[in-house]
């Protein structure tokens, strides 16, 4: 069963809706992200396509990640509950709610005003060329998972 498309506009707007149900002080279901942490965290993945913000993996460790780890992040079956977050999605300390929040609206009206075809065949920093199905998956599986964890 086919994931919702991140990149049509009513996707993106129910996304974005869910995100703006959101409080300073909203509690996870589960997990120990704060929510002005969970909003940091998702920004990570976009942080990694429009900015130049995060290392990008030596050849060993991307053959690594495409071999072990992108089967899972690119597919439609959803991440399990208190799984292994990797080292650059683990955020310490207090974030700003409100500059995380409209950081994460803004990357994912973007990346729908992009399209798709943006993004077929487009290079990820950590699992080489994905289709816009992969990178579909990749945004809106990792989304969905987070806004769940916080009951929106």
């Amino acid at each position: 069963m086919a994931l919702p498309n991140i990149f049509t506009k009513s996707v993106a707007e129910g996304v974005i809706d869910r995100i703006n149900q959101l409080t300073a002080s909203t509690q996870p279901k589960w997990g120990k992200m704060s929510v002005d942490q969970m909003l940091a965290h998702c920004n990570v993945t976009y942080e990694m396509v429009y900015e130049d913000k995060h290392p990008k993996p030596n050849a060993f460790v991307r053959f690594i990640l495409k071999l072990l780890v992108k089967g899972k992040v690119v597919s439609e079956e959803p991440y399990q509950q208190n799984g292994q977050t990797a080292p650059q999605f683990i955020m310490k300390g207090d974030k700003d709610f409100d500059a995380e929040k409209n950081r994460l609206i803004n990357f994912i009206k973007k990346t729908q005003e992009l399209g798709e075809g943006h993004f077929e065949g487009k290079e990820s920093h950590s699992f080489g060329a994905l289709n816009k199905t992969e990178w579909n998956n990749m945004f809106y599986k990792h989304l969905n998972h987070h806004l769940t964890q916080f009951g929106v």
